[in-house]
Order: structure tokens, then C-alpha cells, then sequence
């Protein structure tokens, strides 16, 4: 029964709800979903359920929730208690009407949505971190991760929570060395961190050495060497060491190095009303012995007792191994390590053959466990000079024309230095020694090797002259020899034999690489010389490129053809022809008349064989093209425009036809793929004038698979022994290809099943057929089954299976009936005995009758006298 006070408080409730109407939370008794805020003061009228039925005195709820939930005689549902999202996010109660005890309407379920607010502050798991952070942690690399809950609905913004840091005690350097991810609360160090954190001083062990006062007043006296003989626990500067040594591991909750203040919000953080909570991080900064102390850098060719130690790691755990691994897949790996962690170079090292190593070094616990992350180490070869400039060449040669001006550059003289480039070692320094025929044609620049002209050179002074230059590093030096020719300068023109060649004839067919004209021209220059060789160009009336001159240099070209000359297109060339040198000409001297020839072609028509588009061509078609359709059409003319023919060959199953006058071949009976996949066919074009002038092309037709047919199974037959029954395997084969054919669906008719057989897939194209039990009789079935291929096309086949008593070679005793009927042994005897017993007495009956007649015969025979038939 509902409280009075919350029935009188129910029109109030439902007059200050802001913002809802009262018709909006009423409606007939069925299901109905509805949102409520938690914690709404109570009471808190949600709905009123109306029903038409008259007699209606109350209403029952049943279900979760209904000892908060409420509904009053007239239908009102409400609050009787506020709700809790974090306790239930919502609840479903069954509403019935009741009409004294009957039931007269529902049950209807209601759906009670609880909408979270933002009512719980986000709190820490812990209220306080500890963390150990090392010297030179990397930036960005997370060491502790703090994590907080809020009771709200994480789906809403109520329960998003975002961490930062509120404060770094101490900051005496207003420099933040940790940083926190917002949103999964990583800490790490930040760049300045990684660069500035410093951990206390303390003592450090070595391999196998624990800390005790034997160990540390041992540390005392190597550290500090006191001179004077003073007891150590009287000596202050001990007492100071061994509170170092006593504090070398730091507790964090105790002595932090530092202390973060870390904050986490709700709402993401992003709105002044968001709620907060907060933790402290403790960190303790711990010396990091794992340093890279690379770049090492070694001279080549180091003088020393090897192995010589050139660097030493040392790991944070004193009892950890050291091994070196070869980054680089070297022959040679001069570099060992020792158990102390010193890294040794075990010979000496040759910087031209190699300058630079890396080393990775592992440190490791006993059971091969990396105790610190793999380090890095850059082993640099530092060059020394101890290499001789080389020459280029054995003997560098120059050329220059005479009359050149002076400062004129012959050239550059190339030498080199295997060491190290960009160092004095390989720095090369140029001078001439001796120069020949005269001391003083030419000079060098010391440091380019560059060379010049001192003097105006001419070929009736020197054709030649020979130098020998020193070239020098800072130690070593070595000798070049250099050799200069004086060259005529190109004061000659080359000159024609004539200024033109006439006219020349040539057939349309000639064939490309015939020769049409020879040219020759001459160059009184000096013979040899750039100056009078000879290059033949044309310069104009070559159409297409149809035309180029072959040449040695030595005065004669060939005028060549080089590509299929087409009447149609340009009977006629009118080809102007150069001679030119490759050396420039003098100044003041340029090319004129003399040095150009021209000649007439005339291009003489022949009858051409027709042209197709393309000699070779492909294409595919689906085998089920429709009879009549134009599968391609073969395209030609003839370059005289006479009338062409068409042909075709290859066709060897008559499936194509070709229109003789259009080319269109076409369809004259169906395609099959299964029998020929490729058809390979010849269409000729000839004139029809005359049939000998006649093209060929090849055109290969590639005909595409459709489902044109369906699995078949291989054997139809099959027996099964009833002693031993074995399963019976089906193997189908479909000429398709994929996707038409493979895999296949194995299954008996509309998908049903068998009593009495079972049939399984064994792979894409096979069955397994397995009888369930035995028949009680020898018999043949004929088993329906249905093969469908990948695209699901197939038929129902009949499989014919014998099941027989079967002999020891696996063969049925008697051929098993069609039907359940069949004589049992001891019947057909009977049958085979009577059979033979009727057919003896048949016979026995004709014998009978035989006798009786021949005695009548003789019988008469002697009444008569006649005794001539008896014989």
C-alpha cells in the first residue's frame, strides 16, 4: 500500500518539475523506457500508467529496484529513494494492474535510466609513489606511471580524467625535470632532466665487492691516502665517507631527491567546476654508471702492447658479464672485452682499410639476462700520413692549338692521396721540375695542378713538349709526367669534291641499310688532327629522317637509308649535305659553299604488298559467343589503293568464317574452351588483282571459360564388402576452369540425409560415401547424388554400389539383385536339378517315339514285301 505523505506530496512534485508537462508523463500501461538524474530529491514523481479497465483498485511492481521505486493507487511511478548511478546504472521493473486480486492489465516493463552527475571526485589508487629514476634517463621514456579511478560513468566527460603536475619540490632552478602524460599518467624525465638530473655522491663497487667496513675503509685509503696515523673512527673525513657509503642506497618514502605533486580531474580537465584529487610522487635520482664513452677515437698504426685497453663501461649492477657483439659483418673484428668491463683493441688498425668500428656491448647476468639496454660504441681510426701521392696516369697527355693566347688552360694534372681526405695528410701541392724542349712554355697552379700557357705555341717551334711535375703531401712526394702536343690550328676548310651529286633514282623497296651515294670532301689541315677530320651531317631535306651519312672522318660518307622509304608520303628528296670539322675554326674563318653539297632523290614507285594496322595481335572472346557475331575484324589496304582480298587460316575445328571482301570473321558454329583454349590464325591480305601481293597477320584469339559444363563423376560403380565394410571415394571432374569448376559440393538430392548412407567431403574433388549399417541381404544400390562446382552449377547423378558377401580377393560370391527378392542356394539347385531331370525326360520321350515309328515302318514293309526301306 503506498505511503499517504507520498501521495500527498505527488501533485506538488508534478507541478515544480521544470520543464515537463504533465501530459508528456502520462500514458496507457505498456513498455516504456525513462531517464532519471541521480540523486533527484525524493519523493520524485516519474509516470503515471492509465488504464481503461474500470475496476482497477492498484498496481504491483515486481523486479530490480522496485524498493526504491514506487506506484501509488491512481498509476503514479516515483522515486522513493534517490538514486545511484555508481551502485546501478539502470533498472527494469514489471508494472501490473490490479483489480482487488486479479490481474487485469500488463505486466509492462519499465526501463529506468539512471543519468549520471558529476558527484565523485576522481581519487588516486595511491596516496603516495615512490619511484628510482637513473642519471641520463631518455626523454620521453616513461619510469613510473601513476592511475586513478572515478566512480562517475566513464563514458560521460564525468568520469575522463586528465593528470598534470602541479608542483616539483625542490625547483631551485625554475627548470621542470619530469613531465606526466595527460591522459595514461606516465612520468618521465623531460630534456632538462635527462641532462641535468645528478644523483648524491656515494661510493661504488666493483665486480665482487660487497659493502663492509673492510671494503670501505679500504675505499677510504685509496680515496683520501691520509698521511697521518689516526684511528679511523676518530678521523672525521672517515666518519664523513662512511655516511656516504652507509646512504649509497636512498630510501625514497624517507630522503627523496625529489617530490612531485601530481593532480588528476575530471571533465578532462577543461571546465572550473571539474573535481579533483591529488597524490605525491617521491623520486630518488641513482647514479648511472651505464655511460657511452664513445666516440673512441685511435690512431692507425698505433705503436703499443697489445691488446691495448682503450675504453672501460661499467654496469649499475656490480656482478653483471660483459660480452662485444660485431654490428658490421667484418673478416676482422680486432676488439675484445674483458670481465672487468675493459674494452681492448687487440692489434693494429689500418685506417684505408677500414676507418670506423661499432662495437655493441652487452652486459648480462649469469643466465644470459640483458641487465642494462645493448650500448653502441663508435671506434673512429684516426689517420696518420702514410701514404705517397699517386699519379693518375703513368703519363698524362694534353692537347692545345697553336696560336692559343697565353694563360690558355691545357689541362689539369689528376693525382691522389689514400689518406684521409680534408686533412694535411692528403693535401697535394703541384710544381714543374723540368719542362722540354723549353723551361718556361707553361706554368702550374701549385694546388689545383692546373696548367697553362706562359707563351704563344706554335707547331713549326715544338709539336710537342714534355714535363715532369712533383706532386707532395706534407711528408712524401712522387713524380708525374706530363706530355703536351701542339695541334694545328683549323685553318683550313673541308672542301667537296662537287657542289652537287645530280640526281639519283632509287626503288621504294630498297631495303634499309643500302647505300644511295658516296660523298667526298678533303681538309688540307695537318692529317691526324681534330682539324681535318671530317664529319658528313645533313642539314636539310631529310623528310622523316629518312637518310643519315656514314662516315670515318677520313673524307668519304656513305648516304644510307635508314628507314623504309614510302612513295606515297615523299616521292621525291632534295638533301643538302655538310662537311665539318670538330675542332673550331680559327677566328675570323667560317664555313661557306665549298663545304656543302647537295643531291637529288627520286623515289620510283613499286607495287607494295597490302598493310595491316598491326602483323600480331591478341584477344579474347567468352567461348560462349553467339553464332553470327563479329569476333574481329581485320583491318588493311593496300599503299596503291587497289582493291584487297582477305583470307584465313588455322580455323581447324570450322568454327570461324571470314568475309573475303570486309575481313570480319565471324562465328559459324559454337566455341568450345575444353577443346581448344588458344586458336592461332592466319589472315592474309592480298590484292585481288593480283593474289601474290599478299600481307600476313597473326591473330591469336584466347577463348574465356563460362560454366558451360558440370562435375562428373569418374567411376559410376562401386561394392562394399558387408565382412568389412570400407568407405567408397568419389571423384568427380569438371573441363571448367576456376572459379567454374573446383572446389565441389558433394550432397545427396535437396540436401537430405540418409539413413543408411553418409557422405562427407574429403577435398575440392572428392567424396567419401560411408554405409551406416548393413543390409540383411546382398543387393545393388542406386545412390542419388548431387555435384554442384564452385559457381554452383551441377546434376544429380546415379552411383551405382553392390553390396555383396565377398570372396578373400574382395569379389562378390553371385552378382547381387536390383531388388530385395532373390533365390536363396539350396532353391536354384532344386530348380537346376528339376531343369535337367525334365530335359532327360523330354528326351527319353522322343527316343520313345522314334523306335515305336520305325517298327510300324517295318511292319508294314513285311506285309508288303518291300524290304529295300529298312536299309
Amino acid at each position: 500500500m503506498t505511503p499517504t505523505v507520498h501521495l500527498l506530496l505527488l501533485p506538488l512534485l508534478l507541478s515544480v518539475a521544470s520543464g515537463e508537462s504533465m501530459k508528456d508523463k502520462r500514458g496507457p500501461l505498456e513498455n516504456i523506457s525513462l531517464d532519471v538524474k541521480e540523486q533527484t530529491a525524493v519523493p520524485y514523481a516519474i509516470y503515471q500508467f492509465q488504464v481503461s479497465h474500470p475496476d482497477v483498485t492498484e498496481f504491483r511492481l515486481t523486479g530490480e529496484g522496485h524498493e526504491d521505486i514506487k506506484i501509488g493507487e491512481d498509476g503514479w511511478l516515483y522515486l522513493d529513494q534517490p538514486l545511484d548511478w555508481a551502485q546501478n546504472s539502470h533498472y527494469i521493473i514489471a508494472v501490473v494492474a490490479l483489480a482487488g486480486a486479479e490481474e487485469v492489465a500488463g505486466p509492462a516493463f519499465v526501463t529506468i535510466n539512471v543519468l549520471d552527475i558529476n558527484n565523485h571526485a576522481p581519487t588516486f589508487e595511491k596516496p603516495l609513489y615512490t619511484a628510482v629514476v637513473r642519471e641520463r634517463r631518455a626523454n620521453g621514456e616513461a619510469f613510473l606511471r601513476v592511475s586513478a579511478m572515478d566512480l562517475d560513468n566513464p563514458e560521460s566527460p564525468n568520469g575522463q580524467l586528465t593528470y598534470s603536475l602541479v608542483s616539483q619540490i625542490p625547483d631551485r632552478q625554475k627548470t621542470p625535470f619530469f613531465q606526466i602524460n595527460p591522459v595514461t599518467g606516465e612520468i618521465s624525465t623531460t630534456e632538462d632532466g635527462e641532462n641535468m638530473l645528478k644523483a648524491r655522491e656515494s661510493l661504488q663497487y666493483g665486480r665482487g665487492e660487497d659493502f663492509n667496513i673492510v671494503n670501505l675503509k679500504k675505499k677510504f685509503d685509496e680515496y683520501c691516502s691520509p698521511t697521518q696515523n689516526i684511528p679511523y673512527e676518530q678521523n672525521p673525513f672517515y666518519s664523513c665517507v662512511e655516511r656516504t657509503g652507509v646512504t649509497r642506497n636512498v630510501d625514497p618514502l624517507g630522503d627523496p631527491d625529489y617530490t612531485l605533486i601530481v593532480r588528476v580531474e575530471d571533465l578532462n580537465g577543461a571546465s572550473e567546476n571539474a573535481l579533483s584529487g591529488n597524490t605525491r610522487v617521491n623520486i630518488v635520482v641513482e647514479r648511472n654508471l651505464w655511460i657511452n664513452p664513445g666516440p673512441i677515437t685511435v690512431q692507425e698504426h698505433l705503436k703499443g702492447s697489445y691488446p691495448m685497453v682503450i675504453a672501460q663501461v661499467r654496469a649499475n649492477q656490480p656482478n653483471a658479464t660483459y660480452r662485444l657483439v660485431q654490428k658490421e659483418r667484418q673478416l676482422k673484428f680486432p676488439f675484445t672485452i674483458t670481465v672487468e668491463g675493459q674494452v681492448q683493441l687487440t692489434e693494429e688498425l689500418d685506417r684505408e682499410e677500414k676507418d670506423m668500428y661499432i662495437l655493441v656491448v652487452m652486459a648480462e647476468d649469469y643466465h644470459g639476462n640483458d641487465m642494462e639496454s645493448p650500448m653502441e660504441i663508435q671506434v673512429v681510426v684516426e689517420d696518420i700520413n702514410d701514404n705517397i701521392p699517386k699519379c693518375e696516369n703513368e703519363e698524362s697527355i694534353f692537347e692545345i692549338q697553336e696560336n692559343e693566347p697565353v694563360g690558355s688552360q691545357v689541362g689539369q694534372l689528376l693525382a691522389h692521396d689514400s689518406d684521409e681526405a680534408g686533412t694535411s695528410n692528403a693535401l697535394l701541392m703541384y710544381a714543374i721540375e723540368t719542362q722540354q724542349p723549353t723551361s718556361s712554355a707553361f706554368s702550374m697552379d701549385g694546388v689545383s695542378g692546373r696548367i697553362q700557357t706562359r707563351e704563344t705555341l706554335w707547331r713549326k717551334d715544338a709539336t710537342e713538349y714534355r714535363l715532369t711535375v712533383k706532386v707532395s703531401d706534407p711528408e712524401f712526394s712522387t713524380v708525374c709526367k706530363v706530355v703536351i702536343k701542339v695541334i694545328d690550328v683549323n685553318n683550313e676548310l673541308p672542301l667537296f669534291e662537287t657542289n652537287n651529286y645530280g640526281n639519283v633514282s632509287i626503288l621504294e623497296d630498297s631495303p634499309v641499310g643500302d647505300t644511295v651515294l658516296t660523298v667526298r670532301a678533303s681538309d688540307a689541315d695537318d692529317p691526324g688532327s681534330g682539324s681535318s677530320h671530317i664529319l658528313f651531317t645533313i642539314s636539310s631535306g631529310n623528310h622523316g629522317d629518312v637518310f643519315a651519312v656514314e662516315t670515318d672522318g677520313k673524307g668519304e660518307g656513305r648516304l644510307v637509308i635508314v628507314k623504309p622509304l614510302d612513295f606515297e608520303a615523299s616521292p621525291t628528296y632534295t638533301l643538302q649535305i655538310d662537311a665539318r670539322n670538330p675542332e673550331a675554326l680559327m677566328a675570323g674563318l667560317d664555313y661557306d659553299s665549298k663545304s656543302s653539297t647537295s643531291v637529288f632523290i627520286s623515289v620510283t614507285d613499286v607495287d607494295e604488298n597490302p598493310e595491316f594496322s598491326s602483323s600480331v595481335l591478341s584477344l579474347s572472346v567468352p567461348e560462349d559467343l553467339p553464332l553470327g557475331d563479329v569476333l574481329f575484324h581485320a583491318e588493311a589496304k593496300d599503299p596503291e589503293g587497289k582493291d584487297i582480298r582477305f583470307k584465313m587460316e588455322g580455323d581447324v575445328n570450322g568454327w570461324l568464317v571470314i568475309d573475303a571482301a570486309t575481313g570480319e570473321i565471324k562465328t559459324k558454329a559454337k566455341l568450345d574452351r575444353e577443346t581448344v583454349e588458344v586458336l592461332e590464325l592466319t589472315v592474309t591480305a592480298f590484292e585481288k588483282a593480283n593474289p601474290k601481293k599478299s600481307t600476313v597477320c597473326v591473330l591469336t584469339v584466347r577463348l574465356l571459360d563460362v560454366n558451360d559444363n558440370h562435375p562428373k563423376l569418374k567411376e559410376t560403380q562401386a561394392f562394399i564388402c558387408t565382412k568389412s565394410p570400407q568407405p567408397v571415394f568419389l571423384t568427380a571432374m569438371d573441363p571448367d576452369s576456376a572459379p567454374f569448376s573446383m572446389p565441389f559440393t558433394f550432397s545427396f538430392p535437396q540436401g537430405k540425409k540418409s539413413p543408411n548412407w553418409e557422405l562427407t567431403a574429403v577435398d575440392g574433388s572428392s567424396a567419401q560415401l560411408k554405409m551406416k549399417k548393413s543390409p540383411s541381404e546382398d543387393k545393388t544400390f542406386m545412390i542419388p547424388i548431387s555435384i554442384t562446382d564452385n559457381a554452383g552449377m551441377g546434376v544429380t547423378q546415379k552411383f551405382e554400389v553392390r553390396v555383396c558377401n565377398c570372396t578373400a580377393l574382395g569379389h562378390c560370391y553371385t552378382k547381387p539383385g536390383t531388388h530385395a527378392f532373390k533365390y536363396s542356394m539350396g532353391v536354384t539347385v532344386a530348380i537346376l536339378a528339376a531343369t535337367i531331370g525334365f530335359i532327360v525326360i523330354a528326351f527319353g520321350i522322343v527316343v520313345h517315339r522314334i523306335n515305336k515309328s520305325n517298327e510300324r515302318k517295318k511292319k508294314a514293309a513285311e506285309e508288303t514285301g518291300d524290304t529295300d526301306g529298312m536299309l
